[in-house]
């Protein structure tokens, strides 16, 4: 009997473009394999919002198996542990994995090669990490070069079709059910609005490029606009890997003009992120920049105003519209416009003096397509924190932010409070004397957050 290959899942759900599957099918019985390791990753185990989104996508995903007469084997604990003792219970020839980039994957990856034929293969990124370097030959740190280096390796590889067979077998290993695993939440269910808001899986992921492929020219502006929302929303299906990058530049990749090379630097930015956490694995918690350590955050662990602003900006309720709007939707939906991402991320940092590493936790737990390379480079470029950072200096005015990208609509939408209220009015209803009694007050003024911030700014270069 031939014996079987075992695919390691990880994030990368999906059956086209996916090369361990590829590799695996081609040479005998597959079985496909997830564990939740949530031990691996320690504080950055998945979140509420992202383990509801991993339920949905392994649903999927096991149902497009079933077609195939196949399925998923789902195991919980030590990934290198159980897959060892899966590999012996199942006489496994190799395992067949797509190579993940974050340190407890990398980590897992070389002990499990120490013991085992471990088949590691490219595919969640355009270029594999540390393919683009300098030329003195050390990996680049700042984006704009990074971003000019990697264009020139475009586009990136042909894409996989599915595996036109999948064998399975003669018998197949214990599995958990994925209800085992109460990803999904209960007491209380607030994933309402994300289920309505989102459609999970790998043909989910191609209805959406199919459908937002025409509106990719105006992502340029569109991508500042909230109310008009010119997103790709297909962050999450890339996060999870239920479609690849490469999938998504070939299909676009006809496209001519600003919003396509705006979306492709994008993408570019995702291998960037992943290119940075190799080169400092710490990164989402630890500042590139050591002279931050010396800034005097407010502690909302030991400041009782702070963690009130905290708890105020996480609820959306810090009066500022924008801010509130980005921050009930992103509860609300598991997703934030990426504008308002910035614009919310700088008033934590700034407005309220607030560590950035909060604002990565509360991301971390609350966004579907929470990424620890992405979200933690994202968060180090706003804080001026990073090893490729704006200025801690510039300093976001949330307010005429609001109205230069006319963000009323989205303000309507996720603020109902402010409903009523028209333009100008909408963006600061308290400057205008007409903010509605169940709209709180600003929890600290323009002026006095921006002076305060570069106060301390100041006072930690000494």
């Amino acid at each position: 009997m031939t014996k079987p290959h075992i695919v390691w899942l990880r994030r990368d759900l999906r059956l086209a473009d996916q090369p361990a599957f590829h590799a695996a099918a081609q040479l005998g019985p597959v079985i496909p394999v997830y564990v939740l390791d949530d031990g691996a990753a320690g504080h950055h185990a998945y979140g509420g919002a992202s383990r509801w989104w991993l339920h949905h996508s392994l649903a999927d995903l096991s149902k497009a198996l079933g077609s195939r007469h196949s399925r998923i084997i789902l195991r919980r604990g030590d990934a290198v542990e159980e897959l060892t003792k899966l590999a012996e219970e199942t006489g496994a020839e190799a395992i067949h994995a797509i190579r993940h980039y974050e340190p407890w994957w990398r980590k897992a990856q070389g002990k499990l090669a120490e013991v085992l034929d471990l088949q590691l293969y490219d595919g969640n990124f355009l270029l594999p990490a540390g393919a683009v370097k300098t030329g003195s030959g050390t990996p680049y740190k700042i984006y704009t070069p990074f971003s000019k280096a990697t264009l020139e390796h475009m586009p990136p590889r042909d894409t996989l079709p599915e595996p036109e067979t999948l064998s399975h077998p003669d018998s197949w290993p214990h599995s958990d059910t994925l209800d085992d695993w109460d990803l999904l939440p209960t007491k209380p269910d607030w994933s309402g609005g994300i289920a309505e808001f989102w459609k999970v899986g790998e043909a989910a992921a191609h209805d959406r490029l199919t459908e937002w492929e025409g509106d990719v020219g105006d992502y340029d502006e569109g991508r500042n606009l909230p109310s008009q929302d010119g997103s790709s929303r297909l962050s999450p299906h890339l996060h999870f890997g239920e479609i690849s990058p490469a999938q998504i530049w070939h299909a676009l990749k006809h496209r001519e003009g600003q919003g396509w090379n705006t979306y492709a630097k994008e993408l570019i930015w995702r291998d960037y992120a992943q290119n940075v956490i190799c080169q400092f694995p710490a990164y989402p918690v630890q500042s590139y920049r050591e002279d931050f350590d010396r800034l005097e955050w407010r502690d909302p662990e030991t400041d009782e105003k702070a963690a009130d602003d905290l708890k105020a900006w996480q609820r959306g309720k810090t009066g500022y519209p924008i801010v509130d709007a980005g921050m009930r939707q992103l509860y609300q939906t598991g997703w934030m416009h990426n504008r308002v991402r910035m614009i919310a991320a700088s008033f934590l940092i700034k407005h309220l003096l607030i560590d950035w590493r909060h604002g990565e936790k509360w991301f971390w737990d609350t966004l579907v397509d929470a990424d620890y390379a992405a979200n933690g480079t994202n968060w180090q470029w706003v804080a001026g924190t990073g090893v490729d950072s704006n200025m801690f200096v510039r300093i976001m005015a949330p307010l005429s932010q609001s109205e230069k990208f006319d963000a009323a609509a989205y303000i309507r939408e996720y603020v109902p409070e402010l409903s009523d209220l028209s333009v100008p009015y909408i963006h600061d209803p308290e400057e205008h004397g007409c903010r509605p009694r169940s709209y709180p007050r600003k929890i600290i003024a323009h002026k006095a957050g921006r002076e305060r911030a570069l106060a301390a700014y100041k006072h930690m270069k000494g």
